[in-house]
């Protein structure tokens, strides 16, 4: 008989935990409404999925780094959108973004052996945390403020002084807040720490303007993007990360020798998408619709939860605090999956995350079963 192992055992996955809650969603007629995970339900614009099928790149391994065309496409998109002038040579493609996330610490722990901490938002996105875990490095939160944003000034010396990297996320996920990310790149050149920006949500931007970390120039930074939630393309894997030339220079050389790579038929229907902002304007006002409507169900409940600053995420405070009691309610008598704040960090705990990503007919559906 094997001994047993001693070493690393993966946690469970956070949203295999809401599998009782999903059980009782799933009996009422109609089955559940999940608002648990931010996975588009409406389609992605037809001419990206024509682009899919016709690009004729089926057979041939496709470039790692992105074929010119995806890296001009990127870049004139930045150019377009976000007002920030990037040369093609400083843009790579990314296999969708949250591999990306998850790989980083390892080949940045290559680079800085003597460096061993992660610093992300104490009230983030796991994956931040769970990239540092699976290269075994030093996973460090970063407090936030009352308004859930990142607040480098309560970063230890010390853990500044052993930082690979700090990841910043604006608009963030789970709480839509807004991040100063001049002030994070300024923190970064100051302590000679690389800072990652991942700006998924950026054309879902409620406050403002859509804010990225380049526009305070692209050293020291890289701004990671991704068409899962800009296009409703989270089937077809695409991003990139672009900024500081050395950063992506070596990132996009250790990512060559593994082998991650856009497919040939995605990257050819990523250019449409990247070209294309109709389609995005119109996505942006589904999901400002939604997020008032739900705004309204929670509050006939007694929830009131401020507009997000961006995202299409509602951040809501739980009834005496229990975010799995809340949780369990929201499926047991409105029949949608909702997920509990502590998925997001110890401090997210509290508040549950509810994803408005299902059309408005089902978020009625909810409303009705609710009574409200």
């Amino acid at each position: 008989m094997s001994a047993t192992p001693t070493g690393f055992t993966p946690p469970p996955y956070p949203y295999d935990r809401l599998a009782p809650a999903a059980e009782a969603a799933r009996a009422h007629e109609g089955g559940v409404v999940d608002l648990s995970i931010g996975t588009p339900y409406d389609p992605p614009p037809p001419a990206v999925v024509a682009a899919l099928g016709s690009s004729g790149a089926e057979c041939g391994y496709p470039a790692s780094i992105g074929s010119p065309a995806y890296r001009e496409a990127a870049a004139a998109w930045m150019d377009r959108r976000l007002g920030v002038g990037v040369p093609p040579t400083q843009v790579a493609a990314c296999v969708g973004t949250k591999e990306f996330v998850a790989t980083l610490p390892q080949w940045l722990r290559l680079r800085t052996p003597e460096r061993d901490t992660v610093l992300y938002p104490a009230v983030s996105y796991p994956t931040y945390e769970m990239g540092a875990v699976l290269a075994g490095c030093r996973a460090v939160p970063v407090p936030v403020d009352d308004l859930w944003r990142l607040d480098v000034s309560r970063i230890d010396p010390d853990d500044a002084a052993r930082a690979l990297c700090l990841w910043v996320n604006t608009p963030g996920n789970p709480a839509g807040n807004v991040d100063d990310l001049a002030t994070a790149a300024a923190w970064g050149r100051a302590h000679g720490v690389p800072v990652f920006s991942d700006e998924c949500y950026v054309e879902f931007t409620w406050a403002g303007r859509p804010r990225t970390i380049l526009s305070s120039g692209l050293d020291g930074v890289i701004a990671v993007h991704s068409l899962s939630k800009r296009s409703n393309l989270a089937g077809v894997r695409a991003g990139f990360y672009a900024g500081d030339a050395e950063l992506v220079h070596y990132l996009s050389e250790v990512r060559k020798h593994v082998g991650m790579l856009v497919p040939g038929p995605v990257q050819a229907a990523a250019v449409v998408a990247w070209s294309d902002d109709a389609h995005v304007e119109a996505q942006r006002e589904r999901y400002r619709e939604r997020l008032e409507r739900f705004r309204a169900v929670l509050g006939k409940l007694g929830v009131h939860v401020v507009m997000p600053a961006g995202s299409f995420y509602l951040w809501a405070p739980a009834p005496d605090g229990d975010e799995w009691q809340f949780t369990q309610r929201l499926a047991a008598e409105g029949g949608c999956l909702v997920s509990p704040g502590e998925f997001y960090g110890d401090a997210g705990r509290g508040h549950v995350r509810i994803a408005l990503v299902q059309p408005l007919d089902r978020l009625d559906l909810v409303a009705a079963r609710l009574g409200v």
